[in-house]
């Protein structure tokens, strides 16, 4: 039988909190290597008898600057036992397999090495942590390490179901974590500082989300508690109702709709969001816009749905495309891309669309990517702004061609002056019988087709 390195969990407070396997493990050990000399339980088992070997890595924290290269370094001094000694026991806090960032890399590492790997598990902080506020993970619960948490700029997680925080060490730790979380939660949302879970010394305190790192007192038995907020809250929860309305027991309506029958009601959702940001230059509006974006994304989640139906794809294959896509079309912020100003990451913006036509087999033409279902006043825009920017339009010359409109519209004119002019060739559209929307419209269609045959 070959060297065998045993990782034991030590639980998450006192020695009374560690299973019997993990305690004899640790007090019949020849060979101890402690991640850690800060855990309750490590005073009482070396009281109770010091191993003829006892090594503890608290030093590598302070050698190093950063937790990889210290979770690297005691996997090393853990081997380097290994190799001369027939067993090693390696205590670590919690349980060896929850939030514990040595144990794959011992084991990736011993498994090259030819040594055999042995799990004794313990208590994790999750039992305790959940106990202490009362709330049964199995209901629904969302377990994440506060480092990985403040890291993000969004938390990745659903807010209707609890969430508990594992190893909020550091005050500074804890104001990164309010940070991430306030771009999900209100400022006054409660959470609860959990210190020592399940200990003598546990302690509970409930503050608002905004005053979370108003305080000092976090150390490595920190955890903190975030209670889900009120039902409906999430894009989960907007995806099953949705899946419901088009479930045989749900709406008679929405089970009929298709992709097709819910273009206009898209297209007349988008307009009244328009209108609501619009209004917003004169009144705070947040209420009427906040409510038009619900609309939209009803819209593009109940279209989702009936793909999803179709088996043609699923919310998941719509994010993460646009995901993919916008980290692609960023190599300034996800790359090593350079870039000197706006003008510069829209050039790069232009040159990746083209690279992604090329590779589907597409020739880009100087006018692509003008949506036909544009307004016409939008689509116009467009197309008059790629075509300048090809060469393929004097936009000045276009605007003085006739006297009569420029004479007009004068030589310096503002946005009513311009609105002015457009009304009245809508109210002259009208008078002959003409939609000037099908009128314009009609025209970019004439004037792209001959653009790109002259090109």
């Amino acid at each position: 039988m070959g060297n065998r390195i045993r990782i034991v969990g030590l639980g998450p407070g006192p020695a009374e909190q560690m299973t019997l396997a993990a305690w004899q493990t640790v007090t019949q050990a020849t060979v101890l290597v402690l991640r850690t000399e800060r855990h309750p339980a490590v005073a009482e088992v070396l009281a109770h008898r010091a191993p003829p070997v006892l090594q503890c890595c608290d030093d590598l924290y302070e050698a190093h600057t950063s937790f990889a290269d210290v979770y690297a370094a005691i996997v090393d001094r853990v081997l380097m036992l290994a190799q001369t000694h027939a067993e090693v026991v390696y205590a670590v806090p919690g349980h060896p397999n929850v939030g514990e960032m040595t144990t794959p890399l011992l084991r990736q590492r011993a498994l090259e090495a030819g040594i055999t790997v042995e799990l004794i598990g313990g208590m994790s902080f999750i039992e305790p942590g959940f106990a202490a506020v009362g709330v049964d993970p199995m209901d629904g619960a969302q377990i994440l390490d506060a480092m990985l948490l403040a890291r993000q700029h969004h938390p990745m997680v659903d807010v209707n179901l609890p969430l508990l925080l594992a190893q909020v060490y550091a005050r500074w730790l804890a104001s990164d974590v309010k940070l991430t979380l306030l771009n999900a939660y209100p400022a006054d949302h409660p959470v609860t500082i959990v210190q020592a879970a399940g200990s003598a010394a546990q302690t509970l305190r409930t503050v608002a989300l905004a005053e979370l790192d108003h305080s000092d007192g976090f150390d490595h038995l920190t955890s903190v508690y975030v209670p889900s907020l009120p039902p409906h809250s999430s894009f989960t929860a907007l995806q099953e109702l949705v899946a419901h309305l088009r479930a045989p027991e749900g709406c008679p309506w929405d089970r009929e709709q298709t992709l097709t029958s819910l273009r206009a009601d898209l297209l007349d959702e988008c307009a009244e969001l328009l209108e609501a940001i619009d209004a917003d230059d004169e009144q705070d509006n947040r209420a009427a816009i906040c409510e038009e974006i619900g609309d939209v994304l009803l819209s593009a989640t109940m279209l989702t749905q009936i793909a999803t139906e179709e088996g043609r794809f699923q919310m998941g294959d719509v994010v993460r495309g646009v995901v993919t896509k916008l980290i692609r079309r960023h190599p300034h912020v996800f790359g090593d891309v350079a870039v000197s100003g706006v003008d510069h990451v829209l050039a790069n913006w232009d040159a990746i669309k083209a690279q992604e036509k090329a590779s589907q087999g597409v020739t880009p033409g100087p006018l692509d990517g003008v949506a036909p279902g544009l307004p016409a006043l939008e689509k116009a825009r467009k197309l008059q702004s790629k075509a300048a920017k090809a060469g393929l339009l004097d936009r000045r010359a276009l605007a003085l061609a006739e006297p009569t409109l420029a004479s007009l519209v004068g030589d310096a004119p503002d946005e009513a002056r311009i609105g002015a002019i457009l009304w009245q060739l809508v109210a002259l559209a009208n008078l002959h019988h003409i939609s000037a929307e099908d009128a314009l419209r009609a025209y970019t269609v004439h004037y792209r087709r001959h653009a790109t045959l002259s090109t």
